[in-house]
């Protein structure tokens, strides 16, 4: 589960983080405090956006 300031600091990023919802690779558009959900899309899929909770999404760390 990704915490809501980590989901804010990643929408806010210029830097692509490594996040995936259900194992697909999303994009986080904008984080919705008041109902703790963000807004995303799949990487090869911007025209599929939906609203997620927090809690299904996740940062996959690099290696390194």
């Amino acid at each position: 589960m990704m915490n809501m300031q980590r989901a804010q600091e990643i929408a806010a990023s210029p830097v692509m983080a490594n996040v995936t919802c259900d194992g697909v690779p999303v994009y986080i558009q904008q984080v919705f405090e008041d109902n703790g959900t963000a807004r995303i899309y799949p990487l090869n899929s911007p025209e599929q956006e939906r609203e997620v909770s927090l809690a299904s999404l996740t940062e996959q760390q690099t290696q390194g």
